[in-house]
C-alpha cells in the first residue's frame, strides 16, 4: 500500500480509501451487504494496509457507521492506527432540523455518529453536500467547534460547484477558522466535469481530493447492457446509475478502457482506478466493494502507470455531460 498527506496536512492516508457505503441494511438499498457480510471485507482492506476508512450517517440511516465501527475495532488496530471519515448534511428523519448544515443539526449528528462508531473522535468530519438554507459563517463556525471541542480532528467537504467551495475556504480565512482539507467529489472516466474548476482549485488551494465512484458505480467494469442493464442486482436495481450512464458517449469510453485494459491482461476496473489516481492532485479514491476481489485489484491498480498514449485513448471517447451529484 501506498500512504499519501491529505492536502497540506501532515495526515497520512492509504491511497486507496474504503468506502463502507456497501454495507448496512437491504431495507435501505437492494444490494447492500448486511453486517456479517460485511467483515471479510473490513479484515482484507486491513490486510492490504489500507487505513482509510469512509463512512455517513445516511448510508443505510446509521446501520453503516455501526457496522463500521464494530468491524474496525473487531481488528484490534487501534484507534490512532486507523482514519475515520463520516459525513454530515442528508435527513436523517422527517424533522425540519434534523438535516442540513445547521449549527444544530452539526452538534447533534456529530454526537449520534461518534455513539455509532463507538470512538470518542472523527478524523475527517464531512459536509455532504452544500446547504443553501444555512449561512455558511454558521456551517464553518459550528465546525471549528467541533475540533476546539476534539472531536473531530479535520473538516471536509463533498460535491459542490467550485465558485461554492472557494467561497467556503475563503470565509474560513476571514474567520480566522480551520479550513477543509479535503474534497470528496464525484470524478470517474465518464463523469470528469470536474476537471474545468474544481480539480485545478483543489490543487491551488492544496486540498486534498478523494473522489467518490471513481469506477463509476461499476459501469467501467463492461458488464452492463443497454437492453437490460446487466447481470448483477446492483446493476438491474440501481436506477441512478440508470439515468447517470447508459448513453451511448459512455458505452464507447467504456470500449476504450476493455481495449487498454486486454491489452495489458489486468481489468477494466484497474485500468479505471489507475486512470484516476495518475490525475493530478488526487490522493485517495473511494471504493465500495461488494466481492473481496474488488479490493484487491484496486491493491494492485496502484502498481499500473499508464502511458501517454494509453491515457489518451482512454480520454478520447469522453462528450462533456450537465453537472451531476451536486444536490
Amino acid at each position: 500500500m501506498e500512504y499519501k498527506r491529505l492536502g497540506s496536512t501532515g495526515l497520512k492516508v492509504s491511497r486507496i480509501c474504503f468506502g463502507t457505503m456497501t454495507y448496512g441494511s437491504k431495507q435501505w438499498r437492494e444490494w447492500v451487504l448486511d453486517e456479517e457480510e460485511a467483515q471479510p471485507f473490513f479484515r482484507r482492506a486491513a490486510d492490504l494496509g489500507i487505513n482509510f476508512f469512509d463512512t455517513a450517517d445516511m448510508y443505510s440511516n446509521g446501520v453503516s457507521e455501526e457496522i463500521t465501527g464494530r468491524a474496525i475495532r473487531d481488528l484490534a488496530l487501534g484507534r490512532d492506527r486507523v482514519v475515520i471519515a463520516t459525513k454530515v448534511f442528508n435527513p436523517m428523519s422527517d424533522d425540519p432540523n434534523d438535516q442540513g448544515l445547521s449549527r444544530k443539526h452539526i452538534f447533534h449528528s456529530i454526537d449520534a455518529s461518534l455513539k455509532r462508531l463507538g470512538t470518542d473522535f472523527v478524523d475527517l468530519y464531512q459536509i455532504h453536500r452544500f446547504d443553501y438554507e444555512t449561512p455558511i459563517e454558521e456551517t464553518l463556525i459550528a465546525l471549528n467547534d467541533l475540533i476546539q471541542a476534539g472531536k473531530v480532528r479535520y473538516i471536509g467537504a463533498s460535491a459542490m460547484f467550485a465558485w461554492q467551495f472557494m467561497k467556503m475556504l475563503a470565509t474560513s480565512d476571514k474567520l480566522g477558522v480551520a479550513r477543509f482539507v479535503s474534497m470528496q467529489n464525484y470524478f470517474n472516466l465518464v463523469y470528469r466535469e470536474e476537471e474545468r474548476e474544481m480539480l485545478p482549485l483543489c490543487r491551488a488551494e492544496e486540498i486534498g481530493v478523494i473522489p467518490f465512484s471513481p469506477l463509476a458505480r461499476g459501469f467501467v467494469a463492461g458488464n452492463r447492457r443497454k437492453e437490460d442493464r446487466g447481470d448483477t442486482v446492483r446493476a438491474k436495481t440501481d436506477d441512478y446509475s440508470q439515468r447517470q450512464y447508459y448513453r451511448p458517449q459512455d458505452f464507447a469510453v467504456v470500449e476504450n478502457i476493455a481495449k487498454v485494459a486486454a491489452a495489458r491482461g489486468v481489468s477494466n476496473a484497474q485500468v479505471a482506478l489507475a486512470w484516476v489516481l495518475q490525475k493530478p492532485g488526487i490522493t485517495a479514491p473511494i471504493i465500495g466493494a461488494s466481492k473481496l476481489q474488488h479490493l484487491d485489484e484496486a491493491a494492485e491498480a496502484l502498481s499500473i502507470r499508464l502511458d501517454d498514449a494509453e491515457m489518451k485513448t482512454l480520454e478520447a471517447a469522453y462528450e462533456p455531460r450537465p453537472i451531476m451529484a451536486h444536490s
